[in-house]
């Protein structure tokens, strides 16, 4: 996978695909992300249950980029994010830039609990042509910057 840094951001009607037809993003797409953990790279969050997914090394704010190497046709993109050992409260957006437009598929929050709620899978289908970019900020404390991130698993079809 081709990945790149990113800076820090400034403080301030069809049926879904089978589960085969999942792209290969590894092949498909460049990466853009703010942090990885050596440990926990993103390529672990493409085998979903294989591994404990994507961490950043830096706790706060992530982002992650995909940037497809041609425009491509998305009809579904599945998340799963766990935390199993602290109480938080995550707040994540999920976009796509499809024929030049950006434009906001979801902004969703979810409180994780070890004694309840450790895991948040959201599987959306969507109607998108001409995808450049898929792009997933996740703020893993909202008003706990030292929160850190992470994202079991990723799927798009």
């Amino acid at each position: 996978m081709r990945k790149a840094a990113l800076s820090p951001a400034p403080s301030s009607s069809e049926p879904c695909p089978s589960l085969d037809a999942w792209l290969d993003l590894e092949h498909l797409a460049s990466l853009e992300i703010s942090s990885e953990d050596p440990a926990h790279p993103f390529e672990d969050a493409l085998r979903g249950e294989e591994t404990e997914g994507w961490k950043p090394a830096d706790p706060g704010p992530q982002t992650i980029r995909l940037k497809f190497d041609e425009p491509r046709a998305i009809r579904r993109i599945r998340l799963e994010f766990r935390e199993s050992q602290h109480e938080r409260s995550q707040e994540f957006s999920l976009s796509a830039v499809s024929n030049g437009d950006n434009r906001q598929i979801v902004r969703q929050q979810w409180s994780f609990s070890p004694s309840g709620s450790t895991t948040e899978v959201e599987d959306y289908t969507v109607n998108l042509t001409g995808v450049s970019t898929i792009e997933l900020q996740i703020d893993p404390g909202r008003h706990d910057k030292q929160a850190h991130a992470s994202l079991q698993s990723i799927a798009i079809a």
